[in-house]
């Protein structure tokens, strides 16, 4: 994070804390929810699916330096919890009003994130 000292980053991040970066190899998860259509029998066609996600997902993030070759997280920390944002809003763009209902992010099989959008009160 650029608003920490190097030692408050090194605390807070430990081995991520690499000034040279360091890689992951994530898996998504994405979960749409809504009315099934009785012809198809889906909520969304999986062909359309797979290709918003080609769009909002692999084709900004796959084989990048997510700090150095994605505008977005020039002013934001690459954390998991942020790149799940950055697909939910990406994803958001391009599925239908309302459709989107959950991104699951994995960055190991032990740190997951699960993002829905931000709630309302």
């Amino acid at each position: 994070s650029k608003s920490l000292t190097d030692e408050e980053n090194v605390k807070l991040f430990g081995k991520c804390n690499n000034p040279n970066g360091h890689g992951h190899n994530y898996k998504v998860i994405v979960t749409v929810r809504g009315e099934i259509d009785p012809v198809s029998g889906m909520v969304i066609n999986l062909t359309d699916l797979k290709e918003y996600m080609q769009e909002a997902i692999m084709k900004p993030l796959d084989h990048k330096n997510l700090d150095k070759d994605v505008p977005y997280f020039a002013e934001v920390v690459s954390t998991t919890e942020n790149v799940a944002v950055f697909i939910w809003e990406n994803l958001k763009k391009l599925l239908p009003t309302g459709i989107l209902y959950k991104v699951k992010v994995y960055e190991t099989d032990q740190n997951v994130v699960v993002y829905k959008g931000e709630e309302t009160i």
